[in-house]
């Protein structure tokens, strides 16, 4: 079976770089100039990369509407931005983020390990505490109100490791390598904006977490 990636790039020398290679891969590619008809264009897609710096609708913009219209294909985004207030707004939807300049095998690296996660999700949702978790379609529902709950790419897979790891006390070096594929720097903040993110959209009361414990100088675990 073909994988059909939705590739959303403006600059013509770079776009013919990256999609010559993703079809020597033998991945099929829809390449747009613009994120315009990016929503139009995305059916059938299985990844999305999507570039920050395009004409009219910006990267950010683009990106929250796919998400939104189709919250089960992960999301990478590429930038020469690389100051940690841009990353943080990408990774809001965004699945993984990939700075300008990029090494190809890391750039064709991501991609593989995105399709292979979200080849493995699981259709049987997973009860934790008020809210009902489908795994295959980013889904979750909170049954308090039986309203749906949209997290960003980063959110929903840092939510579905701890998941998985029910019961367990995960660190945040764990959690961010496992989530980010990068190294852990003491320090970083980037894994606690994340939670706190998180914490806003699924607990009942965030100042009073029941879901996502911290367990402090640690990492954090989710009760079952």
């Amino acid at each position: 079976m073909i994988t059909t990636l939705l590739y959303i790039e403006d600059d013509q020398e770079i776009g013919s770089f990256v999609e010559k290679h993703l079809r020597e891969r033998q991945y099929e590619v829809k390449w747009l100039r613009s994120g315009d008809r990016a929503t139009e264009e995305v059916e059938g897609c299985s990844l999305i990369i999507l570039d920050v710096m395009l004409p009219g609708l910006d990267g950010f913009t683009v990106g929250q509407r796919l998400k939104k219209a189709e919250p089960s294909i992960p999301i990478l985004m590429l930038s020469a931005r690389t100051a940690i207030d841009d990353k943080l707004q990408g990774l809001q939807f965004a699945d993984d983020y990939v700075t300008k300049p990029f090494h190809l095998d890391e750039l064709m690296a991501r991609i593989e390990v995105l399709l292979r996660r979200s080849s493995t999700f699981s259709n049987v949702p997973t009860k934790v505490k008020h809210l009902l978790v489908y795994e295959a379609e980013n889904r979750i529902v909170n049954t308090d109100n039986e309203g749906e709950i949209t997290l960003s790419g980063k959110q929903f897979h840092i939510f579905m490791y701890l998941i998985r790891h029910l019961g367990q006390i995960m660190t945040k070096e764990q959690i961010y390598e496992s989530v980010w594929g990068e190294p852990f720097f003491e320090g970083d903040k980037t894994l606690m904006v994340h939670i706190r993110y998180l914490r806003e959209k699924i607990e009942r009361d965030p100042s009073s977490p029941e879901i996502i414990e911290t367990i402090r100088g640690i990492g954090y675990r989710v009760r079952g």
